[in-house]
């Protein structure tokens, strides 16, 4: 197939649930997505526990990101998946893929689809399109 010219990763899921990833205890439950729902999409997911481990599952295990087309990451400070995708952005960083990693504060997970709704929303999913935007036509985010 065609090469990718980028990755927009909103709140991505790049490890196993149960990887201890602090943002799992702080945001376990109240916020929507819950530490048990996280653990009932895996088990539904993985046809057995040894999968975890493999990288095409838990990217976040790969053991190298370089080459890998640029990318942004958008997270919610209010998420169980926020430390996760934030450990991945840093990996991609370390292997050289020019990445953008963008927290928003106070929102939890799943806030990035209620344009109308949460004004930061909108926000948000201007900047993700204005970058995609810059991918597509010149193959650089920047």
């Amino acid at each position: 197939g065609p090469a990718l010219c980028a990755q927009l990763l909103v709140y991505p899921v790049t490890e196993y649930w149960d990887a201890g990833m602090p943002s799992y205890a702080e945001n376990a439950e109240g916020y929507g997505l819950t530490r048990d729902g996280m653990k009932w999409f895996w088990d539904h997911y993985l046809e057995n526990l040894e999968d975890a481990r493999d990288p095409r599952a838990a990217p976040l295990r790969a053991p190298g990101l370089r080459g890998l087309p640029p990318a942004l990451v958008v997270t919610a400070e209010y998420d169980p998946l926020r430390d996760e995708a934030e450990c991945y952005a840093a990996r991609l960083r370390e292997a050289g893929v020019p990445t953008e990693l963008v927290r928003y504060a106070g929102m939890n997970h799943g806030f990035f689809f209620w344009p109308g709704v949460v004004d930061v929303a909108g926000t948000a999913l201007d900047a993700a399109s204005a970058w995609l935007r810059r991918a597509f036509a010149t193959g650089d985010t920047r």
